[in-house]
Formats: structure tokens, sequence, C-alpha cells
């Protein structure tokens, strides 16, 4: 019988906990106070807490408790300010304090709160992941802006455009920034809200579609997990969350496309705390995790030098073979004459690097979409840019037959017959 804490104000609280009990649920031992939370949670074994969304109830102290021992956290709004300190806190499941219970236990064990038999959920489970493993492409590049982001959301669209079901993902714990390129809310970030319900095992593919948004397109719809919007907020992407997020969104769509942060660096070589929280795990996870990793670099003299430099550390951490080279921003303007004969050679001379996908540079393409919050795809179709992420896409990660009709390949197929790209 599952077992629920309960730290909410005094005049809810005996009807919480009566409507707790009706429906099963066992309730822990009352909790006076945020400080003694977590002594109540090593006392006890309740796998999730119900508290009030008000400051003397939810604290960061709460939180990272929650986070360690992997507690599910259902919070209860009395008021508008309450809800959007929760929300502020990084909270997605918030509900009214005066809801009805049928609102309330959504957020708990639904399974067992709805009469569903164990073994019909094991079964259920099993058949998800027979049906669907998907794909991801985890993009990179070094500082200085190469355009991560920009080329994120255009593979995600192109993917999209093709029939695949798609999801971005905002992995970056320095400036994440795909929900303001989309023109998305990022109050409520949902990698970071889909991390923790990973840390508490309660990931699951509803979870998933409760906590992204939907970027809406007539030419192809994708779903978005926005980043953080405040960098002090990166120890919520502890590597092993990650790499949890990731495994769920392999069983959710066809590709998974992340887009990360530009540091490799290796945190514990700078910290005296062999366990204390990583800022770059959230990028290296995301790599490791990768089936494929497009590696972007800006094409100018400046942004080659830090590609280069950047590109050793990289293959440190993934393989080769998984590495696509992207050089974004191609233009005679900084290169000289035959741009891109001049980039296919320094890359191949200093860096051993062959056939990289080159992007030519647009500004007002790509100042429209900034403008509209729209994909290339969107609002500049026939510009150069776009066309040759197009080709990237349908040339270098999709199969050569590659649709998404009933005639297609499994997508376990469609993993066995990637060829190796070089760079």
């Amino acid at each position: 019988m599952a077992m629920v804490a309960v730290f909410v104000p005094r005049a809810i609280e005996n009807r919480i906990v009566s409507e707790l009990e009706q429906h099963g649920f066992r309730v822990a031992k009352p909790i006076e106070s945020a400080r003694a939370f977590a002594d109540a949670a090593g006392d006890e074994a309740f796998d999730t807490l119900i508290v009030g969304s008000g400051p003397n109830h939810l604290t960061r102290e709460v939180l990272e408790t929650c986070d360690v021992r992997g507690i599910r956290i259902v919070a209860l709004a009395s008021t508008d300010a309450e809800r959007r300190h929760a929300v502020d806190l990084g909270v997605l499941e918030v509900v009214d304090a005066d809801a009805p219970w049928s609102h309330l236990a959504r957020f708990l064990d639904e399974d067992r709160v709805f009469g569903r038999p164990e073994m019909e959920r094991t079964a259920a489970a099993g058949s998800r992941s027979a049906e669907r493993h998907g794909e991801v492409l985890t993009v990179w590049g070094p500082a200085g802006a190469p355009g991560r982001t920009t080329l994120a959301i255009n593979i995600a669209a192109e993917l999209a455009e093709q029939g695949h079901s798609v999801v971005l993902a905002d992995a970056d714990t320095h400036s994440g920034s795909v929900a303001p390129a989309l023109g998305l809310l990022d109050e409520a970030p949902g990698f970071a809200a889909a991390c923790r319900l990973a840390a508490s095992d309660s990931l699951t593919i509803e979870e998933l579609e409760r906590v992204s948004e939907r970027y809406q397109s007539p030419h192809g719809s994708f779903w978005v997990l926005t980043g953080i919007g405040r960098p002090h907020r990166w120890p919520e992407l502890s590597g092993e969350r990650v790499v949890a997020t990731i495994a769920a969104c392999r069983e959710w769509v066809d590709f998974t496309v992340i887009d990360t942060g530009f540091c490799l660096e290796n945190d514990e070589e700078i910290s005296s705390d062999l366990f204390a929280p990583r800022r770059n795990a959230a990028t290296i996870s995301a790599l490791r995790e990768a089936d494929r990793v497009v590696a972007v670099g800006s094409g100018d003299p400046v942004g080659l030098s830090r590609f280069l430099r950047a590109h050793v550390d990289l293959l440190e951490i993934v393989d080769a073979e998984r590495v696509l080279t992207v050089v974004n921003r191609i233009r005679g303007s900084v290169i000289g004459a035959n741009p891109a004969a001049q980039v296919e050679q320094t890359l191949l001379r200093f860096g051993g690097i062959e056939s990289p996908v080159l992007v030519p540079h647009d500004q007002g393409a790509l100042d429209a979409a900034i403008l509209a919050g729209k994909t290339l795809r969107d609002v500049a179709g026939k510009s150069a840019p776009r066309l040759a992420v197009s080709k990237l896409v349908a040339s270098r990660i999709l199969p050569p037959t590659s649709t998404a009709g009933a005639n297609s390949p499994s997508r376990r197929e469609r993993r066995s017959r990637f060829e190796p790209v070089p760079g």
C-alpha cells in the first residue's frame, strides 16, 4: 500500500488526510516544519509528498531532500502567488487546494487508484518498449555561438516534416535558448521537470507529454522540452537524471534532438568533492547517450579555430564514427573566394575531418525566423540554410528510403542501416 506524506497548511490538512485514507493510501506521521522534513523522509519510507505551495512549506531544502531520496512532489496552491512560487522552483505538479479528489488522484499512483492490475501494467510497459526505440541526436558546438540551437531546432523541424514523431530537448546548463527562439514560454522548464520525475522513477509517456510544449506547424509539429531559463538551476540536470530522461524519450518518439551546452570540462578535475553536482554532466551525458552527435562550428577563422581545438576534446567523449561535422554560416565575406573549398581544406588539414556538411549563411532568413518565433521551414522555406539542413537530414541522418508510411523499415532497422559518417 502506497504511503504519502502531507505537509500543507492546517486549514486543509484534515481534508487531504481524510481523502487519502478514504482511497486506500497510508499517511505518514505529521510534518511540523520544512526543517523537520529531512528527518521525516529518513524515518519513513514514503514515495510521494503532498506539500503546500507557499514559501513556508515548499522550500529549496524540501526539494533537495525529495530529489536525493526520489520522492515525488505534488503541490497544492491556494493562490496565484503560491502557484507562481511552485513553478519558479520547477514544480509542475501543482493542483488547486480546493480541487476535488479526482484532480489530485491524477498525480498519485494512478495505476493503483484506478485499479489497473500490476501484471497488466508490466505487460503494457513491455509492449511499449518493444514497439519503439527511438534515435537520439545530440547537437554540440564550442563556445562562441556557432548556431547550435538554430541547427537543433531546424533538424527537429525537418524530421517532423518527414512524418516522424520528434522531441526537441534543451539540455544547455549555461544558456538554454530553445524556448525564446520558438516563442514558447519557459517559466516552467520542461526538461528539468522531466529530470525530476525521472529521479523519482515517475517519468512516463503521459508525463512527458504533460511537461512538454508543442510547436505547431502545418509542415510538421514536434514536442519541446524547454530548458532552464535561469543558469543557477543547473544542479537539477544531473547526469543520472539526463540519462534516465533520454531513455524515456527513446520509448516516446522516433527522434530525440538534444541541444547542449558548449563546455566539455570534467568538473571533478576542478572540485575536491567527487560527489558534488557537475554543471557539465548534462552535456557530457547527452553526448555519450547519442546515436549521432552533430558537431557544429562557425564558418569563419575564429569559429573554425575554436571548433578544431574543442573537437579534440569531443573525441575523448564520443567515438569519431558517431560524429557528423557541420560548419554553419558559410560566407565569402570572412573566408574569401570559394569559402566552401577553403573550409573543407582547413578541416581536413588541421583536424583530419572529411566530408563536412556546409550550411550557407542568410541573415535575413535567420532574422525572420527569430522575429516570428518559427523554424526556417515555416518562414523561409526556400532559403539556403533551410535547404542545406533539409539535405543534411535527408542524406546524413535518415536512411535513403526513410518515410513515415506503413512500408517504411522498422526503427531498429533504420538504426542498423546508419552508415558511419567521416569527421
